[in-house]
């Protein structure tokens, strides 16, 4: 079986679906799968997805897993003993093959039950696609590739360069990623700043990374009092759980103005820092850095992460940049854990509904958008006064 425990997935699953429990235990989902890829044919391999869906559905929290996240200081002993009674129901989720040659893949149930679903649902497509169509890989291309990304990293003048693995949901295959990581923690050391990957943070002694996604800002529209605070009301829920800890506040579900508007002085003092995920990251820094200056807070006590689609050059490229200026961090996903040499899926699970509610996300990467309802996209833009994409 490709996931063979319940710890492989991203620790902001865990940190998000804490706060579900504590502050929306009984908010209702939906989520819809989407490959970015034109052309690509998913359907004829709808059985073995289902079948590794159902092995996933069949696995329980060892004692071990549970005692190593009732470690991590912002995990609370509740929680942890809510997922030792935890464990994917198989009704909440259906995967069709459609004629086109494309699949559907639909989640709906309580939040609180589906949300571990998404990053080893993306696992399994990924590994079921890459076993069948490349059923001999070239891992010698891959270590080749490796190999000069941890050159580049260790080159003169990146001295406390550090990068994280992003990379479980759209890797190559588990055996893969392991490899990847343990390579990167003999041979690079320096260099790995951790994993989101929480059963690899285990295994291998490395720091497990993570704070929120787009999905917990995205249900905060359906959540909160009014749709016009729901960024205030995300944060201000996340601070309320978290009491300061895991500070960083994802900034592009309704594109930086909106995020900058909300994002005010208060924000800018109680959180560590941002997260980048979509437009252009060097624009996106120095406005966060000026936001921060014009809110008298100093750049240098906080942090600014970059996790969109980066390579280890653009990696370079933004360390230098912004080096000396503030903390930096980078999350590297696909083109550290898929990339030896053939085109990788580009496919994701987004939430659509909450509550039976549309909900969105507005990204300065209008690509990234999706929504089932045009109207409320609409809606959407006009509250947070976002221009329609040209």
């Amino acid at each position: 079986m490709i996931i063979s425990s319940l710890l492989d997935t991203d620790l902001y699953k865990f940190t998000m679906m804490q706060v579900v429990l504590h502050q929306f235990p009984g908010a209702q989902v939906e989520y819809r799968f989407k490959c970015r890829n034109p052309g690509v044919q998913l359907a004829p391999f709808v059985s073995e997805i289902r079948e590794e869906i159902r092995a996933l559905c069949s696995l329980r929290f060892q004692d071990a897993e549970l005692n190593y996240l009732r470690s991590l200081r912002f995990i609370k002993s509740d929680f942890v003993d809510f997922l030792g009674l935890f464990r994917l129901n198989e009704k909440y989720i259906r995967v069709t093959a459609l004629p086109s040659g494309e699949i559907d893949i639909a989640i709906a149930g309580p939040w609180l039950h589906t949300i571990l679903f998404e990053v080893p649902v993306l696992a399994i497509v990924n590994e079921v696609y890459f076993r069948n169509t490349r059923r001999q890989p070239d891992f010698e291309e891959g270590r080749r590739r490796l190999d000069t990304k941890m050159a580049q990293l260790q080159a003169n003048g990146l001295e406390g360069l550090k990068i994280a693995d992003y990379g479980t949901r759209r890797r190559f295959s588990r055996a893969w990623h392991e490899e990847v990581l343990r390579v990167l923690r003999e041979r690079a050391p320096a260099q790995l700043a951790g994993t989101s990957n929480v059963l690899y943070a285990m295994k291998l002694g490395l720091t497990p990374l993570g704070t929120m996604a787009h999905e917990y800002l995205q249900a905060c529209q359906a959540l909160g009092p009014r749709l016009r605070d729901t960024q205030v009301f995300g944060f201000e829920m996340w601070a309320k759980e978290y009491r300061g800890d895991l500070g960083i506040a994802l900034s592009d579900v309704y594109g930086m103005n909106a995020f900058l508007r909300d994002f005010d002085l208060y924000f800018c003092k109680l959180f560590d820092g941002a997260r980048h995920d979509s437009g252009d990251p060097f624009a996106w820094g120095e406005r966060m850095l000026q936001h921060l200056r014009d809110n008298r807070v100093d750049p240098l006590t906080k942090t600014l992460i970059f996790s969109d689609g980066l390579t280890v050059p653009r990696i370079i490229e933004l360390h230098r940049q912004f080096h000396g200026r503030c903390l930096l961090a980078f999350g590297i996903g696909t083109n550290l854990t898929n990339d030896l040499g053939y085109e990788p899926l580009q496919i994701v699970i987004k939430m659509t509904r909450c509550n039976g509610q549309p909900v969105a996300k507005l990204s300065d990467a209008p690509g990234k958008s999706m929504c089932d309802d045009e109207k409320y996209l609409a809606y959407l833009r006009q509250v947070f006064d976002i221009p329609s994409p040209t």
